[in-house]
């Protein structure tokens, strides 16, 4: 079988674990505070704060950003929903624009109509390991004095014009669940430039604690274990090898399938550096078969094929009655009918990807 996701645990990894459970100091210590600091030198900010997960990384970005009920945030229809359940958990209102259908990332063009006098924060999704066109939402937000918060879940290593994701905005989110780029099992990020975000954020994932058993505000259980930033210390010093072998298996699967009728390949914007957490295509109508049958070809001959997103956000029922209703954002509908995720991962060979471009030039000739 061809997985679509795969992470590799090395030898690193385990020592760094083993080391951790021997030293008898699992939580919030020294490991976390070297996760820190590494994290941070390497997307080039001032902070990166540890959290339990992505979703409460993005959860402690908009508390740190002020944001609460009554408040608007504009994000995207098309993404994992833990892009938009964060800014339920505030209080606050999301507003969708729809996306760009060549990046899959926020439609910068569809922005401003959406900012009202209640927009606090704008939060673009660097879908699929590729930012968004962040200079242009940076310029939109200036002008009317929001806050950027970059969900970067899927784009540790990404860049914009030479900069890292997570620092192309006021806050980054970042995932280090099992099947991101890099992992520590569960886990998540935030970076920041900005010393009381940081601060509010060191206060959140306590319980709202700013000295021992001092509680200043409503706070939450996000720390991260030691043990997992053992394993994400490890995983870091290995992103770049990480990264160059999943763009070189995109390289392989695009020049494998380029050409194909129906089929629609990544497309990677200028200034960008797409480091495919998911190496997504389309299958329109013009192919043989359904989206559909086609993953169910591929997984009948062992190829791992996933569906990220079948439904756009807008159409789950708790968003939904925010009087969102099917044909409100045509791109993120269209997307979530058509996209497949093929495996790119690094432990994907040049033999595998011969593989899966062989299945699927079978099933436009079936």
């Amino acid at each position: 079988m061809i997985r679509i996701a795969q992470p590799e645990i090395g030898e690193e990894e385990i020592a760094a674990v083993n080391a951790v459970m021997q030293s008898g100091i699992l939580a919030q210590g020294s490991r976390v505070a070297q996760l820190e600091e590494d994290f941070a030198k390497y997307c080039g900010t001032k902070y990166a704060l540890a959290i339990n997960s992505g979703t409460a990384a993005i959860h402690a970005a908009l508390h740190a950003a002020g944001i609460h009920e009554g408040d608007e945030v504009i994000t995207v229809p098309f993404s994992f929903i833990a892009t938009i359940n964060p800014i339920l958990m505030t209080g606050a209102t999301p507003v969708l624009v729809d996306i760009d259908p060549g990046t899959f990332c926020m439609d910068v063009t569809k922005l401003e109509a959406a900012i009202t006098s209640k927009t606090k924060a704008i939060i673009p999704v660097h879908l699929y390991g590729q930012t968004a066109n962040q200079d242009e939402i940076n310029e939109i937000a200036k002008r009317h004095n929001l806050i950027v918060v970059e969900d970067a879940c899927q784009a540790v290593a990404a860049e914009y014009k030479g900069r890292k994701a997570g620092n192309l905005g006021d806050l980054g989110c970042f995932s280090l669940y099992a099947t991101k780029n890099i992992m520590s099992g569960e886990g998540g990020m935030v970076t920041t430039n900005n010393e009381a975000y940081a601060n509010a954020i060191r206060r959140f994932r306590q319980h709202g604690m700013s000295a021992p058993y001092m509680y200043d505000e409503l706070g939450y259980n996000y720390r991260l274990t030691d043990l997992q930033a053992a394993i994400a210390i490890e995983q870091l010093k290995k992103v770049d090898r990480f990264t160059s072998a999943r763009q070189a298996n995109a390289a392989l699967l695009r020049d494998g399938l380029k050409g194909i009728k129906g089929l629609i390949v990544p497309e990677v914007a200028a200034d960008r550096n797409h480091v495919y957490h998911q190496y997504t295509i389309r299958i329109t109508k013009d192919f043989p078969i359904s989206r559909d049958e086609f993953v169910e070809a591929l997984h009948a001959k062992d190829i791992g094929a996933g569906v990220y997103y079948p439904l756009a956000l807008h159409t789950y029922p708790h968003i939904a009655k925010l009087d969102y209703k099917l044909g409100d954002f045509p791109e993120a509908e269209k997307a979530a009918a058509e996209v497949v995720s093929l495996p790119v991962h690094p432990a994907v060979t040049a033999e595998d990807v011969k593989t899966i471009v062989s299945a699927i030039k079978e099933l436009v000739h079936a």
